[in-house]
């Protein structure tokens, strides 16, 4: 590594299941210089987990990271929508980008093979959103099939363990659901997207499954092959970097409706195997972390 590609020098902000999840797998890449994990409570089970990793943690919340100013090129948001709207002012003010794990949509979005790369003004703190879990499974599936068929209407479904959703998740439901809803729109082209989560109590939990329905025009004259083809390369390249990602059952038409059901199984990494809706949105924040870096390093080699 040259001196101009040095590591990322990152901090996480949170310190519940989605923080504690996402700074183990910032610690399995070299890529990574993780300077803080910080949350608000004294006894949070998720700072304690990772301080025994000789990962340096805090309970000042975001202040810590203000403190370390200019320390800290990139901040993972692992709060919540409302604390986000807080948040990113101060650190826009303090010259620190962040990757917003929350749906306040205050940002640009971010989909792996979906949106354009990350590009950002030197020295402009830049905001960058993952939408939703939902929307992190869904949207590379809509996308594939938008490249093959015009889209009316879509309905995604998606269907997640109880334990794997925590206070935050919880508290953002609504702003989960127009979120997901607003970026299958801007994908699809669409006229209508509808977007579903339902909390499942069931033991065992479940693992994550999303299942699409797709409003089809001339639905008629669209090649069930082709679009097959078209998901089956979709879930190959989400992989890449969620190789628990897999199809549920052959797509096919039902009732004049494209169907697609897909499973999401995370890595157990500090979250349970079933929790593939929090796995999904941290290793597609490592993704953006990674093209955040590429695009920082390569401005800081022509001096910004």
């Amino acid at each position: 590594m040259s001196d101009v590609e040095r590591r990322l020098r990152v901090a996480v902000l949170g310190s519940g299941q989605i923080g504690t999840d996402l700074a183990i797998k910032l610690s399995k890449h070299d890529e990574f210089e993780i300077k803080v994990v910080s949350g608000r409570r004294g006894n949070s089970p998720g700072l304690d987990f990772v301080s025994k990793r000789k990962i340096a943690t805090s309970t000042q919340g975001i202040q810590t990271i203000l403190d370390l100013g200019d320390e800290i090129d990139l901040v993972f948001d692992c709060t919540s929508a409302s604390d986000h709207k807080i948040h990113w002012p101060l650190l826009k003010r303090a010259g620190i980008s962040a990757i917003d794990l929350t749906p306040a949509k205050l940002g640009i979005f971010y989909i792996p093979n979906v949106t354009p790369p990350i590009t950002f003004q030197f020295g402009e703190p830049v905001n960058i959103n993952l939408v939703t879990c939902g929307g992190q499974s869904a949207s590379p599936l809509v996308h594939a099939i938008k490249q093959v068929a015009r889209i009316a209407r879509i309905e995604v479904a998606s269907n997640i363990a109880s334990l794997s959703a925590g206070p935050a998740t919880r508290a953002n439901i609504d702003e989960y659901l127009a979120t997901t809803e607003d970026v299958l729109l801007k994908i699809s082209g669409a006229a209508e997207a509808k977007a579903i989560l339902v909390l499942n109590p069931a033991e065992p939990p479940i693992t994550m499954q999303n299942t699409l329905y797709f409003s089809l025009m001339d639905h008629e004259s669209t090649s069930e092959a082709l679009l097959n083809d078209a998901i089956s390369t979709a879930i190959r390249g989400i992989q890449k970097y969620v190789p628990g990602y897999r199809s549920a059952m052959k797509s096919s038409f039902v009732q004049n409706e494209f169907v697609v059901s897909v499973l999401v199984k995370g890595r157990g990494d500090y979250l349970p195997a079933y929790s593939g809706n929090l796995d999904i949105i941290n290793s597609t924040a490592i993704e953006a972390a990674l093209e955040f870096a590429t695009a920082l390093h390569s401005q800081e080699s022509f001096g910004g």
